[in-house]
């Protein structure tokens, strides 16, 4: 009897869906579809950063031609100085595999932009990242500063974590004294990172903001919610260059 009831509760199991967690946050399988976004970072060489700037401002019609680019800033506070952030756009890894092809046979790109340029970089670092499926790219009202700010959070992935962060996000939206840019999880990179691209018209009035969302109540509780899953947290004020399609 004891085996005939064993066999019956391994049939019924085994019948029985497997309990899928759910998130808003996740990226992978649920994510809408397969476009990604790079996020390079040049650490340049203190006398170097205006010479590297104006011949990205000459030539980067070289690289554009091949994919898009979101936009691109200098690092004015927060971390290391003399730093070039970009993000650049794919529509998928078989996109940037062929953009990456194209890079290396154009003559042009290679000859008066990389080449000269690699003499003035001291350092670069990339990651992959996902915008998250409750969060579009948008662009701002008019020219201002912007803060990215990259949240290491706690290992087990938004299923854990996503839905604190997503209303403590929304707090601050809704405020108003800032503009969401957009919200991307890490695919390649340190894992479990969140970053996060606000527009502001200025540092002034960011900070401004900043005082009036440490007063307001749902703000404070979405935190504290979102906290417990944080591991740490860093910011860095950009200042957009002036070819850079995010102003």
């Amino acid at each position: 009897m004891l085996c005939l009831r064993s066999g019956l509760t391994r049939a019924l199991a085994a019948r029985m869906p497997t309990p899928q967690v759910c998130s808003s946050f996740a990226t992978g399988p649920r994510q809408y579809d397969g476009t990604f976004y790079e996020f390079r970072t040049y650490c340049l060489k203190p006398s170097k950063m205006n010479e590297f700037l104006e011949n990205m401002k000459k030539n980067i019609h070289f690289r554009t031609a091949h994919s898009e680019l979101v936009g691109c800033w200098s690092v004015e506070f927060g971390g290391r100085m003399n730093k070039v952030f970009h993000i650049w756009k794919y529509d998928n890894f078989a996109h940037r595999t062929k953009v990456r092809k194209a890079l290396a046979k154009d003559k042009e790109w290679q000859e008066q932009f990389l080449i000269p340029n690699l003499a003035l970089i001291d350092k670069q670092e990339n990651e992959i990242a996902y915008l998250v499926p409750w969060c579009k790219l948008e662009k701002p009202p008019k020219e201002g500063v912007y803060e990215l700010v990259i949240f290491q959070m706690k290992p087990g992935g938004p299923a854990l974590w996503g839905d604190a962060f997503q209303r403590a996000i929304n707090a601050h939206v809704n405020l108003g004294y800032s503009k969401l840019i957009g919200v991307f999880h890490t695919e390649y990179g340190a894992l479990n990172r969140v970053h996060v691209l606000w527009w502001n018209e200025s540092a002034d009035s960011r900070a401004a903001g900043r005082h009036q969302s440490h007063e307001d109540p749902r703000v404070v509780v979405a935190v504290r919610e979102s906290v417990n899953y944080l591991v740490s947290q860093q910011n860095t004020l950009l200042i957009p260059t002036s070819f850079s399609p995010l102003k």
